[in-house]
């Protein structure tokens, strides 16, 4: 769940009457795939053009001699400049890190890119997705169009030969590895067209996918500006280190815990074909995303805390937005989103 090769992404779904109906492959063990009226692949791409996707997972182990430097630039840059952190730190700067985790975190991937553009979970304008999709762009994950063409593949092969980041090949490669291999455009390409043809057509989506760079610099520049006029020089550096850096690797680990920690720690209240956990800490983390049991017995539902104790607050800010009027059909019950058992005695 991160960038891919290009680093020019981003995404928000078409209009409802715009969206194919749900078209997609099942896992291999069986189980149903429905992500509401977005369409998941392009039937009429070729499967062996799409899937050389394929992680190259042993080139990666053995020599690492064949990477996306972008990437590889990309999140290693962002991990070294949050090394300046202890050194510029200020109760501002931490309060902007922490509301920005939750906007560009929360609202931005959980949300945004997550259950509206991946599984249709509600419907909301075209004005809404577009502003989600902008805030899941500068969580610094890239592109909704690789984002969500990589979770539904995910869905559809989780655990299974095909899953982009499964931890049966890995706990690290779930969590990061399977991000640094490198893919050709082309490549790139074949595989948003089949697991995401709905945002190749949206014209918003390739607006913010072209500008994915420019989003972070206009975010940067305002944090160092807003910091050094309002206080003075340290503040706003501390403003760009914590609200930009900082704040994009929690956001980054925290996203990836859910593709390695879920899949491997926790307990299960459904019996489905995968590894899919419920681990409560990885639920408060990630907003409710760690209740993964849930959400990949029901992929549709709104709701992925099924127990009153698992904490959802992403759930929540769907809610808001229904009792505001800007979010409607709302999937709030356990149908048309997958198919589980309860897991007796676990």
């Amino acid at each position: 769940m991160t960038p891919h090769r290009d680093l020019a992404h981003t995404a928000c779904l078409q209009g409802e009457s715009d969206a194919a109906t749900a078209v997609a492959e099942p896992p291999p063990g069986g189980g149903e795939m429905e992500f509401g009226r977005t369409a998941i692949h392009d039937p009429t791409l070729s499967a062996d053009v799409a899937d050389q996707f394929e992680p190259r997972r042993e080139g990666a182990r053995d020599g690492w001699g064949d990477l996306d430097w972008p990437v590889v630039l990309w999140i290693g840059g962002v991990h070294v400049a949050a090394l300046a952190a202890p050194f510029y730190f200020t109760w501002s700067g931490l309060a902007i890190c922490l509301a920005l985790y939750w906007v560009t975190g929360g609202l931005g991937v959980c949300l945004g890119y997550h259950r509206l553009l991946t599984h249709g979970s509600f419907v909301t304008t075209p004005a809404v997705r577009f502003v989600f999709a902008l805030l899941g762009g500068i969580s610094g994950e890239g592109s909704a169009l690789v984002w969500v063409a990589n979770h539904r593949k995910h869905h559809a092969f989780s655990d299974q030969e095909g899953d982009p980041h499964s931890p049966r090949d890995g706990g690290w490669w779930a969590h990061m590895l399977w991000l640094f291999p490198r893919h050709t455009a082309a490549e790139v390409a074949a595989h948003t067209r089949r697991w995401a043809p709905d945002l190749e057509r949206d014209a918003g989506v390739r607006f913010l996918h072209n500008t994915f760079l420019v989003w972070h610099f206009i975010i940067g520049g305002a944090l160092l500006a807003s910091g050094w006029l309002l206080y003075d020089r340290f503040t706003g550096i501390s403003w760009l280190v914590w609200g930009l850096a900082v704040r994009m690797v929690i956001v980054f680990h925290v996203t990836w815990l859910v593709n390695s920690a879920t899949h491997m720690w926790g307990y299960r209240n459904y019996e489905t074909t995968d590894d899919s956990r419920n681990l409560w800490w990885v639920g408060l983390l990630a907003f409710g995303e760690g209740w993964h049991n849930n959400h990949h017995a029901y992929q549709r539902m709104a709701k992925h805390g099924h127990k009153w104790w698992e904490v959802d607050v992403t759930y929540w800010a769907i809610l808001a937005l229904e009792k505001l009027g800007l979010a409607w059909n709302v999937v709030h019950t356990p149908h048309g989103g997958g198919r589980g058992r309860t897991a007796a005695g676990r």
